[in-house]
């Protein structure tokens, strides 16, 4: 991307995580604004259905987005299963005018702790056997997109997520933040983190991963 490229006419859009709203990326939002992006807090109410409900939903908006001549660029910015949601996304519809993709605390192999409650709540909740740690859950038959700009902010002191599992098997940028799980919507580091992966495609002292993690 070009370094003299107008970011007014590049939207961010903005993936809440589980059990989250809109309202948990207002602050996010706000700071990545502040940079002259445009963003767009893209949000879900149901937190029982399948997460593949909200990619087909996310998949339609992208492809509206993608048809406005207003914008040049699409890039995604996604939070714990909102990145999953958008990696559904991607596999069903692909912007011709795709950026790049954040990923904050992605459970890209599964979360440990909604494999330890889905035998007890995932009847009820599909989205806790969807992120299942198991080989055969949905996250990990899920396509990995390729030929995309990817970077992944961890959070170090990961609760819900283990570190191991926020890398994607495809090249990606890689960086950690000392906080726990969702303070990474709230921090102002994590968010020039975002804004200089946007903007550059790489993280200060990344740690770059070129083939499979």
């Amino acid at each position: 991307m070009p370094a003299d490229r107008n970011r007014s006419r590049e939207c961010v859009t903005l993936v809440h995580g589980f059990m989250a709203n809109r309202l948990l990326l207002s602050l996010l939002g706000q700071r990545i604004r502040s940079h002259g992006f445009q963003t767009e807090a893209w949000g879900y109410t149901n937190m029982l259905c399948s997460l593949m409900v909200h990619a087909h939903l996310l998949a339609k908006d992208l492809e509206r987005m993608d048809a406005l001549p207003a914008l040049s660029t699409i890039h995604l910015v996604t939070h714990s299963m909102g990145c999953i949601i958008a990696r559904a996304a991607l596999d069903q519809y692909r912007p011709a005018k795709l950026g790049r993709f954040v990923m904050l605390a992605p459970p890209n192999h599964g979360s440990f702790v909604a494999t330890r409650v889905a035998p007890i709540a995932g009847g009820l909740c599909t989205p806790l056997r969807e992120l299942s740690t198991d080989a055969g859950s949905l996250v990990n038959r899920l396509p990995m997109p390729r030929d995309l700009e990817i970077g992944v902010i961890a959070a170090g002191r990961d609760v819900l997520v283990s570190l191991e599992s926020t890398r994607p098997d495809v090249p990606h940028e890689y960086t950690i933040v000392p906080c726990f799980h969702s303070m990474l919507l709230f921090r102002e580091d994590a968010a020039e983190l975002v804004v200089e992966f946007l903007e550059h495609g790489r993280f200060p002292q990344s740690d770059s991963v070129p083939t499979s993690s």
